[in-house]
């Protein structure tokens, strides 16, 4: 086998294969302020935002206005986190346990929806497992004293600079693997590097066969989402000797939202971020660095401020907490049940409303889907998004309305979701034409019934 055999192999997953397809988008298709702009604010801005979050949760008693207040140059550049051998032992430790998770776990195959080329991308369906297996033996191995979850609060900052450069490092090696080794023909190559840097070539990558979404995505980043959700309630325990009601309502409701996800997860291969993002610094930068930076926040806010709440708060936001839980997982799983039964089933008692959609690939093969029209899609086109912000707000609740810090994810995911609504209204108008009109006529409004 020569080396560029070995090579195509490990990086595609199957021999050589040809160059990325023509550009599907010519330059003077894609304005300026997505070209360049956009691209170069957010990459310039991002990775220095993580560490000022950390540093606000860290060092400012989680204190927006303590941190603007005091800081300098000088104080800033002496509390960034160095990197340390500890940091990266964790990392290391914690991609290679997930990596082998995913690969060892007995999985059925799943094969994900049709790309634009006529490509189905293959998963392997563990998840569920996964996440048992990982909180089991953390708990475990912390209940015989085999590790501390205060080492892990101690070295969030130092993780959270090692990724940030790791990550970039890897969003370079994505984009030449893009340009030279694509995984498939659904690569696109603009011509703008800014751009394909930020937004991705590839839309489903591969390494030695394995989806390089499913890996960093769900297993590395959403996995270790829940694990550190964990870390910091035990080290509440280890630092003040228990667990405050604050902290197992957030973190409570956190990870129970992520098991749902993992005994979900082949639902995810249908959503935005797998099958039409693709994967560069947007979507790998951003569940790598900025999920444990961003999306933690709240923990990281209680970790350090252990609350009690009077028991009829406690309840009252858990139980709304499980209700968004469950009325987000209902929605989806209507639009499943729907498309797997071809519409013989019900949506709340009765047969499901549905309109054919029919669509072409980029090979010209006519395919089609089902919209449809009742239940929670019939209430808004982008209806779960409400309760995904419910959830959002009761994982920050528990720390009170004494800092704005725990409330930052909320606002960021408000924010993406009706960002998302808007693309994703614009993606679907431009695949299905007049039935995605007909579907506008029916459910007027994208997210909040009579709102918006």
């Amino acid at each position: 086998m020569t080396v560029e055999r070995i090579a195509s192999w490990i990086l595609t997953g199957h021999g050589p294969v040809t160059r990325p397809a023509p550009p599907a988008r010519k330059a003077l298709e894609i304005p300026a302020f997505r070209r360049w702009i956009a691209p170069g604010l957010l990459l310039s801005t991002t990775p220095i935002l993580v560490v000022v979050l950390w540093m606000i949760c860290a060092h400012f008693d989680g204190s927006i206005a303590l941190f603007v207040t005091s800081i300098d140059a000088t104080t800033f550049v002496r509390l960034v986190p160095r990197p340390t051998a500890a940091a990266a032992g964790i990392l290391a430790l914690w991609i290679v346990a997930q990596g082998a998770l995913l690969a060892l776990l007995p999985g059925r195959e799943h094969l994900g929806p049709v790309t634009p080329t006529g490509r189905q991308p293959r998963y392997r369906i563990n998840g569920f497992p996964a996440w048992l297996v990982t909180h089991v033996v953390l708990v475990a191995t912390w209940a015989l004293d085999l590790w501390s979850a205060s080492t892990v609060v101690r070295e969030l900052g130092a993780m959270i600079v090692t990724l940030n450069v790791a990550a970039l490092l890897f969003c370079a090696f994505l984009y030449w693997k893009g340009r030279h080794y694509p995984s498939s023909t659904d690569a696109t190559y603009t011509g703008h590097p800014l751009f394909d840097f930020f937004q991705g070539i590839e839309l489903h990558p591969t390494l030695f066969g394995a989806s390089l979404k499913q890996l960093v995505n769900c297993r590395v980043s959403m996995m270790g989402w829940s694990a550190l959700a964990l870390c910091f309630a035990l080290h509440q325990s280890e630092t003040y000797g228990f667990i405050a009601n604050s902290m197992l309502v957030s973190s409570g409701l956190l990870m129970l939202y992520l098991l749902k996800f993992f005994v979900w997860e082949s639902g995810y291969f249908n959503s935005l971020d797998i099958m039409h993002d693709r994967f560069g610094y947007y979507i790998c930068w951003g569940v790598l660095v900025w999920v444990p930076s961003v999306y933690t926040i709240s923990g990281q806010y209680l970790a350090h401020h252990p609350r009690e709440l009077t028991p009829m708060l406690a309840i009252a936001i858990f139980v709304l907490g499980v209700a968004a839980l469950w009325a987000n997982y209902e929605a989806d799983a209507q639009r499943q049940r729907v498309r797997a039964t071809n519409g013989s089933t019900t949506i709340w008692g009765r047969a499901p409303k549905t309109l054919v959609a029919r669509y072409r690939t980029s090979e010209g093969v006519e395919r089609t889907n089902l919209l449809l029209v009742s239940g929670f899609w019939g209430v808004a086109r982008h209806f779960h998004y409400v309760p995904e912000l419910v959830l959002a707000l009761c994982w920050a609740l528990p720390a009170g309305l004494g800092h704005a810090i725990p409330y930052f994810y909320l606002a960021f995911l408000a924010i993406l979701l009706f960002d998302r609504a808007a693309r994703d209204d614009r993606r679907c108008h431009a695949k299905y034409g007049a039935t995605w009109e007909e579907y506008q006529r029916l459910v007027p409004y994208k997210i909040v019934p009579g709102v918006y």
